[in-house]
């Protein structure tokens, strides 16, 4: 009997050491050197780590990241995927007439260029819609991960055509995960979403719409301080305070905007 229970102990310790030592693999990625302190200082907002365990996203996953811009959250899925996984970052195209999206784009680049230990192995495609939307091969993702982007690709109606190429991306079962700036019940949404804010119900509508399941949705990144009225919209809070030295302690008291986290599921 003692044999057995000593077993049992030895076996709930080796268990509860490994599920800290994997859990502890993210925070350790999260705390590393090969992210900016300045992106470490919006951790209290963006919450990376409960954003990408909510998402269920484990280090042996292909993953697609949309649009990572200067790559905040590529610091931490990239060196998380590098041993055991996959990570495609769907970036601008660099051939773009926009001049912020080739700026952007280049800027991405020599950023994985200059730590190839850390992103050597990330695969770099394109999502330009309505001409480039091949984001990965079809069918072949486990998570797509999109941050702040939705209302960009209303402002330019290509909503449904990203959505549309996330959806072709994943596999059966395979999980999008969204966050956005949310806005207001009680405000009427703007389709080309100008304030930058968008409602639960329109981006649950258009992943609907691509042929996805509502899976569940989570308060990690809401900020109830955020009133969501500015006349610059969400660019007027941290860390864009397009507003420049007006208000700006106002705002910085507020934080970064109240942001919806959903998921969505392919069905098999």
């Amino acid at each position: 009997m003692k044999h057995i229970l000593l077993a049992l102990l030895l076996a709930g310790s080796f268990s509860s050491s490994q599920a800290t030592e994997k859990g502890s693999s993210l925070a350790q990625i999260i705390a590393g050197k090969q992210r900016s302190l300045e992106h470490k200082h919006r951790d209290d907002y963006r919450h990376p780590q409960q954003t990408l365990e909510f998402f269920d996203v484990k280090d042996n996953m292909t993953v697609v990241e949309i649009w990572p811009g200067e790559g905040w959250y590529t610091e931490i899925l990239a060196p998380y995927l590098k041993d055991h996984g996959k990570l495609y970052a769907a970036h601008y195209s660099a051939e773009s007439e926009q001049t912020y999206f080739k700026k952007n784009q280049l800027e991405f680049v020599k950023k994985m260029e200059g730590q190839p230990k850390v992103y050597g192995k990330v695969q770099l495609t394109v999502l330009q819609p309505p001409e480039l939307v091949q984001i990965a091969p079809e069918a072949s993702a486990d998570r797509i991960l999109t941050f702040r982007n939705v209302h960009n690709w209303m402002k330019n109606d290509q909503a449904a055509a990203v959505f549309n190429a996330m959806y072709k991306a994943l596999k059966p079962g395979g999980i999008l995960g969204v966050v956005e700036h949310r806005n207001s019940v009680s405000k009427h949404q703007d389709t080309q979403a100008a304030s930058g804010y968008v409602s639960e119900d329109y981006v649950i509508a258009l992943a609907r719409n691509a042929g996805f399941e509502f899976l569940d949705k989570s308060e990690i990144n809401a900020n109830k301080r955020d009133t969501k009225d500015y006349p610059d919209g969400v660019w007027a809070l941290p860390p864009a305070l397009r507003s420049k030295d007006k208000n700006r302690k106002q705002y910085e008291a507020i934080g970064e905007s109240d942001r919806m986290t959903i998921k969505f599921i392919k069905p098999q």
